[in-house]
């Protein structure tokens, strides 16, 4: 996986160089009101536009205030690198269908070198959550903050809250970092995903605090070389790998860490989750290490016979291949007497699964474990007792 620390001390150096250097674009000067009602969204891009077509490194300055943006791209290439320094809070409108139907809200695509830098942005979605539990006829929602298609991207201090549905969206990218990001929507939001990750390279995820409705941080196909380290998540459906294998042409999941990670009344801890249908999709080469689970439902689970609600899943055999995971350090305490799952593929079985020094508990005592279709080993002190 290479040194990603060493990677981060080098993305940073560069952002510091390029602060020294920038002329800066002030959202304010070119018309945005930061009153929340007003429509800025003009003036953005504005300043977007100026910013990007700049021959040196530029700053787009967002002041103290509220901002309300509708649906707005940010598109590159643009000419040189560009800093969001974010003081203030970007909303959305209060009616729910002010987003439209493109599933976005704040988009960058194919841009080099962009940095989002502290700040709020409020996904106003309480209306949009309670359009789509009451079975009615709803938009898709829209997605916080996405990068398509970009490269060298830095995340840092942001706050994002009742996104529609996932926050913070990697796709299609190269060489994103993650840093000290909170982000927060009610345990009861559909697909509020906090972050996340598919078809990227060389992402990392750092110090970030997540609560939310769905996956803390999910992870799609085409992902890797992901680094995650320090990172809670509760409520939440935890850290996923998946869902999986719903095509049968996917790309596989390599090179994925989580070490130092808590997580705290979460439906679930590490999953990897596969549909059962035919797939030449895989995932290899995980640690999942240094974690602590409190009271959470599911502390280790694989299920590739993943089909929510039950429905529309043929009874078919998983495609997906999960090999090399390894689970390390990792102790607390289960919401359920079973603590790990295992429920692996018939016709491709998870092979090379390790456990070293688990300790999970359920009510004080010793927690169970459950495997089907699985090959692994174990060592050091195992609580529950390996069921390999």
């Amino acid at each position: 996986m290479g040194s990603p620390m060493k990677s981060l001390v080098i993305i940073f150096f560069h952002f510091f160089i390029q602060l020294s250097s920038a002329g800066s674009y002030n959202v304010i000067t070119l018309g945005a009101k930061p009153d929340g009602k007003t429509d800025s969204t003009e003036s953005f891009m504005k300043a977007w536009k100026s910013a990007c077509s700049s021959l040196t490194p530029s700053i787009i300055n967002v002041p103290k205030g509220r901002f309300l943006l509708t649906p707005i791209t940010f598109r590159g290439p643009c000419k040189n690198k560009i800093t969001f320094r974010l003081n203030g809070t970007l909303v959305a409108p209060l009616d729910y269908r002010g987003l439209g139907n493109s599933g976005y809200w704040i988009l960058f695509v194919k841009v080099d070198g962009v940095s989002f830098i502290g700040g709020n942005i409020d996904g106003k979605a309480t209306e949009y959550w309670t359009c789509k539990n009451s079975g009615k006829n709803c938009p898709p929602g829209a997605r916080s903050i996405t990068f398509n298609w970009a490269n060298n991207i830095i995340i840092s201090g942001l706050t994002s809250i009742n996104s529609q549905q996932s926050h913070v969206v990697i796709n299609s990218c190269n060489n994103v970092v993650v840093k000290n990001v909170k982000i927060m929507a009610p345990d009861q939001s559909p697909n509020t995903d906090g972050i996340h990750v598919q078809s990227s390279t060389n992402v990392t995820i750092i110090g970030s605090t997540i609560k939310t409705g769905d996956d803390c941080i999910s992870i799609g196909d085409g992902t890797k070389n992901l680094f995650m380290t320090n990172i809670k998540c509760g409520p939440g459906h935890g850290v996923s790998i998946g869902s999986l294998g719903k095509e049968v042409n996917e790309n596989g999941v390599e090179n994925v860490t989580l070490m130092n990670a808590v997580f705290t009344k979460s439906d679930n801890g590490v999953r990897i989750k596969t549909w059962p249908t035919p797939s030449n999709g895989f995932v290899k080469h995980v640690l999942f290490q240094n974690i602590i689970m409190n009271n959470v439902q599911n502390p280790i689970l694989i299920d590739q016979n993943y089909c929510p609600n039950n429905q529309g899943c043929p009874l078919q055999s998983s495609g997906v291949k999960i090999s090399d995971v390894t689970y390390k350090n990792i102790k607390g305490t289960s919401a359920t007497s079973k603590a790990i799952t295992f429920d692996c593929s018939s016709s491709n079985p998870c092979s090379d699964i390790r456990l070293q020094d688990i300790k999970l508990t359920y009510k004080n005592k010793a927690a169970t474990s459950s495997c089907k279709n699985v090959d692994g080993s174990s060592i050091g002190v195992l609580m529950p007792h390996t069921c390999f």
